[in-house]
């Protein structure tokens, strides 16, 4: 199975600088501030809302690099990614359209909802002890469409999904932009299906969650890090793959992964440029095997496991497998100061 998602974490710690943005956020439309605006950087810990004034403070280090999202329930999303060079900002929201998608809604597709949703959570959050501790607060929000003819099963949110990680210690907010799986196989009949290809793309925000157990939170974000495309990616960036516990094979043999990887600095750039001979196999820790193959000729990874684009990527096996249900945020085991 071969799959494409966008999921960035970071492990080791990093000692950065602290900085500091302030902002306001306003309706267009009325000029008037908004409160309770959600601000946050994707896929991190790292948030805040804006106050009664529309006013929010924020902090980052250097090592986050994703983008700052300004969410608020009834108005379009906004983001912004030149947020280092502005030391105050002014975000107008525009009101979003409320029409609801009625082919998802009315049409009869040959799966009950609650057929659907065993599906989407499957491929959403995972199948893994860290996706089945998953639980999605809001799942009356989902709008869930199969398509007999494709094959394929869509989602989409009005609002923003709400996932409860218990194994993990994390309660997720998820924007939930694009969801397709795609079914090699399908019966409707007996309810059986195999999956040729899973696509999902959001912005997220992690919260701690109060009640959990310290020691075994710990312990599982360490294993659910270890081992995955985000680990991968910045033992590629290193270039101590070996090190890591990785291995590279091509048509059932190890290969010198630097005569299939090439990893080429950049200047006055903290990504590297990478461009890969051919399909390769990858084995972690000499039990957890993975494809990648790419469809695309270089991507860009950086010291922290942020790679881009997205698409074009495309993993399998051991990696191909990892869901939302298997994530940390970006800035974990970051050491901030």
């Amino acid at each position: 199975m071969i799959n494409k998602l966008g999921l960035i974490f970071f492990f080791l710690p990093w000692f950065c600088v602290s900085q500091t943005l302030t902002g306001t956020v306003i309706d267009k439309a009325t000029q008037q501030p908004l409160e309770t605006v959600a601000v946050y950087f994707n896929n991190t810990t790292i948030g805040t809302t804006t106050d009664h004034k529309g006013e929010f403070s924020i902090s980052y280090t250097d090592a986050v690099q994703s983008t700052l999202v300004i969410s608020f329930l009834g108005f379009e999303k906004v983001y912004v990614d030149d947020f280092r060079l502005k030391k105050n900002i002014t975000i107008e929201l525009i009101e979003a359209e409320n029409a609801l998608d009625e082919v998802y809604v009315a049409y009869d597709d040959g799966l009950t909802r609650r057929q659907k949703l065993r599906l989407f959570r499957k491929e959403f959050l995972g199948t893994s002890k860290f996706g089945k501790s998953c639980k999605i607060l809001n799942e009356d929000d989902l709008l869930l469409k199969y398509d007999k003819g494709n094959k394929a099963l869509y989602a989409s949110s009005k609002v923003v999904l709400k996932i409860k990680n218990k194994a993990l210690g994390y309660l997720i907010t998820y924007d939930l932009m694009d969801f397709e799986v795609n079914f090699r196989y399908a019966d409707l009949n007996s309810l059986t299906f195999t999956v040729s290809s899973v696509t999902f793309f959001g912005t997220s925000f992690f919260k701690e969650l109060e009640d959990s157990k310290k020691s075994k939170i710990e312990k599982n974000r360490s294993e659910v890090y270890k081992g995955s495309v985000q680990h991968f990616m910045r033992s590629l960036y290193n270039k101590n793959l070996r090190e890591e516990g990785y291995f590279i094979f091509s048509d059932g043999f190890v290969v010198d992964e630097w005569s299939y990887f090439n990893v080429e600095s950049l200047v006055n750039s903290d990504f590297k440029k990478v461009t890969l001979k051919d399909k390769v196999s990858i084995l972690y820790n000499k039990d957890f095997q993975s494809e990648l193959l790419l469809e695309i000729d270089e991507f860009y990874v950086d010291i922290y496991g942020n790679y881009t684009p997205i698409i074009g990527l495309f993993f399998g096996g051991a990696m191909g497998s990892q869901r939302v249900g298997d994530t940390v945020p970006l800035d974990y085991g970051i050491l901030k100061t």
